[in-house]
């Protein structure tokens, strides 16, 4: 088996525990907590720290080409070709663009009504709404921190919604083997389409002994799809906002209304959780996302199937129970990814479980969560998480610090303007 440059693991010796440092889960909006705080120290990008480190295998059943990882010009190429190949579902017809599709930035549901996507066979579909893949280049490692006189730590990093995959290798492989997504029983059935595909002999020039086990023909199809998910032209900043830093366009008077809204630690206060950098030139510099977790408590939504069960609940980040990282310690219990906000307004659902299908709906929840609370929930009480956890739902700042009957945090006019600079975050049209 390939080992990939692995990512150096840094250990921070911490009170409570010794925390290994991993890979984790990617998108929705998740909202200010009461202590955030991006140090310096929260690890380099996963998809750069991969991209530079010499591999340490020795042993292998496919060939790790010669460059560090391998993120070649034919793997890139290879990856796109399987990342729109409708023949590796089960039943065929559903590549990985008919959810993340670049026409809803890399997102999507498939055309699914419910809010998260509709799989490979008919009636099934997927635990939650479908993550953007762009920019997962930078999406950095998960790890704990404790802000100074914090009594509890915050998460930070990693992929999906909730974190289980150690690389973006291994992160999509998965939707290949569920069986509400791509609907794939084993890696024998995935290898035997490989085998048989348009792009078989350049998969055999590429990695030696690709085909001699199903879990080689994984791996290289892992690596092949992380070389195009990690490659430039998925990390494009091509948007109206980029254009504004880079100094070409200015933002209409809507918009620059919006971004300071956006950044307003007493109004909005998006960016204490959706991170950038006002004073960088430097896209890359805003990602609109520190990789942290939050409880956010959004309304249940009643349409997905997994719902029909009043007890019920998606965890989130506990549910991973992870004693080594103490991720099933309950105040993780709700909590869900800071997704990125680039191209947010191209995406046909919002939040982890897909209950809004409009951008200005989730604008709106956060504006008046706190001041309105019947308005998104019955009886205006939090209705899709357990009560025993309901404590751990942030309350605290703004926007969420209103009580009912107070003015809500934005007027209709300035969530009109936030809506509109979040327009400016979609990358401009690109073909597949």
């Amino acid at each position: 088996m390939v080992e990939k440059a692995p990512v150096t693991s840094q250990r921070r010796a911490l009170a409570v525990a010794a925390l290994g440092l991993m890979l984790l889960g990617v998108l929705g909006w998740v909202g200010a907590r009461s202590t955030s705080g991006q140090r310096a120290s929260a690890n380099a990008p996963i998809g750069v720290a991969a991209a530079t480190r010499p591999s340490e295998a020795a042993s292998s059943s496919v060939r790790d080409a010669s460059s560090p990882v391998a993120t070649t010009d034919a793997r890139v190429a290879l990856g796109r070709k399987m990342f729109f190949d409708p023949a590796l579902s089960e039943p065929a017809g559903t590549s990985c663009a008919s959810c993340h599709d670049p026409a809803h930035g890399y997102a999507g549901n498939n055309g699914s009504p419910i809010g998260v996507a509709q799989g490979s066979a008919v009636g099934r579909f997927a635990q939650r709404n479908t993550p953007s893949v762009l920019y997962l280049r930078f999406v950095r490692r998960f790890h704990l921190e404790w802000e100074e006189e914090a009594e509890l730590p915050e998460a930070f990093g990693g992929f999906f919604w909730d974190g289980r995959a150690s690389t973006v290798a291994t992160v999509v492989t998965q939707p290949l083997l569920n069986p509400n997504e791509m609907g794939n029983r084993n890696p024998r059935q995935i290898a035997d389409k490989l085998r048989t595909s348009t792009y078989a002999a350049e998969l055999a020039a590429e990695f030696d002994h690709v085909f001699d086990t199903p879990d080689s023909a994984l791996e290289a199809l892992g690596f092949c799809l992380e070389a195009f998910l990690i490659s430039p032209q998925m990390s494009p900043f091509s948007s109206k906002y980029d254009e504004y830093l880079r100094g070409h366009r200015k933002l209409s008077e809507v918009e620059a209304k919006g971004l300071a809204l956006f950044d307003d630690p007493n109004k909005a206060a998006c960016s204490s959780c959706h991170k950038f950098d006002a004073h960088s030139r430097l896209p890359e510099a805003s990602l609109f996302t520190d990789y942290g977790y939050d409880t956010v408590s959004v309304p249940r939504n009643r349409a997905l199937p997994s719902n029909r069960d009043p007890k019920h609940f998606d965890l989130g980040l506990c549910a991973r129970r992870d004693r080594k990282l103490h991720t099933e310690d309950e105040w993780f219990c709700g909590s869900f990814r800071t997704p990125s906000l680039r191209n947010v307004a191209t995406r046909a659902s919002f939040m982890h479980n897909g209950v809004f299908s409009k951008l200005r709906d989730v604008v709106s929840f956060y504006a008046t969560r706190g001041s309105d609370p019947k308005r998104w929930y019955p009886n205006g009480a939090f209705d899709d998480l357990p009560t025993q956890y309901q404590k751990y739902v942030n309350v605290n700042v703004a926007p969420y610090n209103q009580a009912p009957g107070d003015p809500p945090a934005l007027s209709d006019q300035e969530i009109d303007e936030i809506v509109a600079f979040l327009e400016t975050l979609s990358d401009a049209p690109s073909l597949p």
